[in-house]
């Protein structure tokens, strides 16, 4: 069944193509396409398109189709272009021409819409519960670590002293910065663009204020040709918080691999959480947080491909934005595992002593140094070119006296300020 069938038939290789996948893709959104079936049904019911009696079958039989997703027996079978058709073939097969009506001033363009803006926004809604989930976890264990030096890098060379609660903490408020761009597109995707049909409107005497308010929708697409144009617009602006959100991950995941590695020897993880070599028994390889890497590295394309597949498309609805669903659904579920992986193993995270007369740590402090003689009377200049000869003819010697000083100053790291910087 298809929602556009008008009785002709149509090459199997060309429908073969144009459905492609959609069926597997569809059953991520149909509990939001029943819900908005539902809410639509009510406002035609509510405009007199539709009477108390034949709302309440329509209402009997999309509470039928929702208890089915629940139990795991509702499949869209290859009979069906979509969820979409599945839907109104189930309702006009219980309820004969009453099932029919359900698509009365609408279209299969508005329909998976809204669908998906319903789906973006519940998930949307997941995603920022689970980062700051994480934000949390983070904040705990920069707490936790805050007087633990660690020391810092740039370029890649010993450069200065750090801490462990430096570290938690500053991707805890990298954090920060994602969730105001997620919420960005949570702003984009909660408009209400049912109604709109195929992107021009309809004749009929809809209420789409009154499927708004059913939907949960904080606002309206008001221009029904907006309303179209916003798909595409939505997924690009969805791709890019993600693109944020997983570099954040990925960066952090860099971090992690570098720190386990014998060369650097500053943190460990339990043996259980950690892979082996099919070779060398004494590998002890960090594969979870490869792989949040790579995975993360692989959604930050995601905001390319939605550019490129519908950068040039004037207005109008196009077949185009069919190809949208697949990655940035999967991109979404990839996402909300990330973010639970990541949370999972990060909190088990072994934190080991360093020990500073390592001499690859020789030079650490030589900032420190430089800051005592200015203490003392001497300019900036003259101290740094001081310590800079020593360093060059060999005669250096470190003065740690004031580590735990430098470390202490450093790990003021003002967590309540950082945590009151999370929206709610």
């Amino acid at each position: 069944m298809k929602l556009w069938d008008k009785g002709i038939s149509i090459d199997k290789k060309i429908e073969q193509f144009t459905v492609g996948n959609d069926r597997e893709i569809d059953m991520f959104i149909a509990r939001y396409d029943i819900r908005a079936s539902l809410a639509h049904a009510q406002m035609l019911k509510e405009v007199e398109i539709l009477s108390e009696g034949e709302l309440e079958q329509l209402e009997e039989g999309l509470k039928m189709l929702s208890e089915q997703l629940e139990n795991g027996t509702f499949a869209i079978e290859d009979q069906f272009e979509d969820v979409h058709s599945k839907i109104e073939f189930e309702l006009t097969k219980t309820y004969g021409d009453v099932g029919k009506k359900i698509h009365t001033a609408r279209s299969r363009n508005d329909q998976v819409l809204v669908a998906l803006q319903l789906y973006y926004k519940e998930n949307l809604k997941e995603i920022l519960g689970k980062s700051k989930v994480l934000f949390e976890t983070l904040l705990d264990l920069a707490d936790a670590y805050k007087d633990r030096l660690l020391p810092g890098y740039t370029h890649l060379q010993v450069a200065m002293p750090s801490s462990f609660g430096l570290w938690f903490s500053a991707y805890a408020e990298m954090l920060v910065d994602d969730v105001y761009l997620l919420q960005a597109a949570l702003k984009t995707v909660d408009q209400n663009a049912l109604g709109s049909a195929a992107g021009y409107g309809s004749s009929f005497p809809i209420d789409r204020e009154f499927t708004r308010k059913a939907l949960g929708f904080t606002s309206m697409k008001y221009n029904v040709v907006a309303a179209q144009m916003s798909r595409g617009k939505a997924e690009r602006t969805l791709s890019m918080a993600i693109s944020s959100l997983t570099n954040t991950l990925a960066r952090f995941s860099m971090d992690i691999c570098l720190y386990m590695s014998q060369n650097f020897g500053f943190i460990s993880f339990p043996d259980e959480l950690t892979t082996g070599s099919s070779i060398m028994p004494h590998k002890k390889n960090p594969d979870v947080f490869e792989l949040i890497r790579g995975k993360s590295n692989k959604l930050q394309s995601l905001p390319m491909e939605m550019t490129l597949i519908t950068n040039n498309l004037p207005s109008g609805y196009h077949r185009d934005y069919q190809l949208l669903k697949e990655n940035m659904i999967g991109a979404i579920e990839d996402t909300k595992d990330l973010l639970d992986i990541f949370n999972y193993a990060i909190k088990q995270i072994q934190v080991k002593e360093i020990d500073l007369n390592d001499p690859k740590y020789q030079y650490l402090f030589t900032v420190d140094n430089i800051n005592t003689l200015v203490e003392s009377g001497m300019s900036f200049r003259d101290a740094y070119k001081k310590i800079g000869a020593e360093v060059q003819d060999g005669t250096y010697v470190p003065d740690m006296s004031k580590q735990h000083v430098h470390v202490g100053s450093m790990g003021n790291l003002s967590l309540d300020k950082i945590r009151a910087k999370f929206p709610d």
